[in-house]
């Protein structure tokens, strides 16, 4: 966080929770006239990514909801947030991906390669 950020927030701000991987929810004390509603800030624990936001805080900050969702209402098919995983050694990688050794399974007869000239 920069100290512009941490100036407005200690100035400005309000703190209304925390999620589980700790980053601290914000919004202004006094509205703003010229914005027309409080404003919503989210300081992260970590680097800023926005998909360490979990939906709960989430539909909090783009004020669908006035208050964060209960945590306590998940039914058990649902799973625990994630970050998005995309460039880390946890992200998705298919059968055949460099990393995984490069060799994919042979096509099948549904796949005839294209040599030019022919």
């Amino acid at each position: 966080m920069n100290i512009g950020t941490w100036l407005y927030t200690k100035l400005k701000g309000r703190q209304v929770g925390t999620d589980m991987m700790g980053n601290t929810y914000y919004e202004e004390r006094k509205p703003n006239p010229g914005y027309g509603r409080t404003r919503r800030w989210v300081i992260y624990a970590r680097a800023a990514e926005a998909s360490e936001v979990p939906p709960e805080w989430h539909s909090w900050l783009h004020y669908t909801t006035d208050a964060p969702l209960a945590v306590t209402g998940r039914k058990l098919w649902q799973k625990p947030h994630q970050s998005n995983a995309t460039g880390t050694p946890s992200s998705y990688r298919p059968p055949g991906h460099d990393y995984q050794g490069g060799q994919r399974a042979r096509a099948t007869g549904d796949y005839e390669a294209w040599t030019p000239g022919a």
